[in-house]
């Protein structure tokens, strides 16, 4: 079953780019949360996603907001992913495909490939207590998400 808008998140453990555990719950607490999803590492539209997250992370900061992204790309990947493109938000690996299919977000048969299941383009924003307070899903891989939604969605919550 998909999260939506107005739902707890569901807690979950995923090695990030270390390939460390990280509890969600730990990543989050006392924080908003832009959880960002993305379909693959190395890829154009993910990695301009994940840059322009990085270029508005300080920004987010200041409104007691952390980015999380999520793909289901091995840690290993992740780590070179964001050692090339300076990322400074935690990567988490859905590997297993768990967590992409909780959320809903699960994309079969990316870029034809029968049988890999990628993640769709989706951004999650939380608030403190872990309730969905918005969510943007792109129709396509291909398609950025609404940068300005996302910012106005997270000048909304209480810092």
């Amino acid at each position: 079953m998909a999260v939506d808008v107005g739902q707890k998140v569901p807690d979950f453990t995923l090695p990030d780019s270390g390939n460390t555990p990280q509890k969600f719950s730990d990543l989050a607490k006392g924080k908003n949360v832009v959880l960002a999803f993305f379909p693959g590492a190395f890829t154009g539209v993910c990695t301009k996603e994940a840059c322009s997250l990085r270029d508005s992370a300080s920004k987010l900061n200041t409104m007691n907001a952390q980015v999380i992204g999520i793909s289901v790309d091995s840690p290993f990947a992740q780590k070179g992913w964001a050692t090339a493109n300076n990322l400074n938000f935690p990567l988490l690996s859905d590997y297993s495909r768990i967590v992409v299919n909780q959320f809903g977000v699960s994309l079969p048969n990316f870029a034809k490939l029968e049988g890999y299941t990628a993640s769709r383009r989706a951004v999650f924003v939380i608030d403190k207590s872990g309730t969905v307070r918005y969510k943007q899903v792109t129709p396509s891989p291909g398609v950025e998400p609404n940068y300005d939604e996302i910012n106005q969605a997270v000048a909304k919550l209480p810092k």
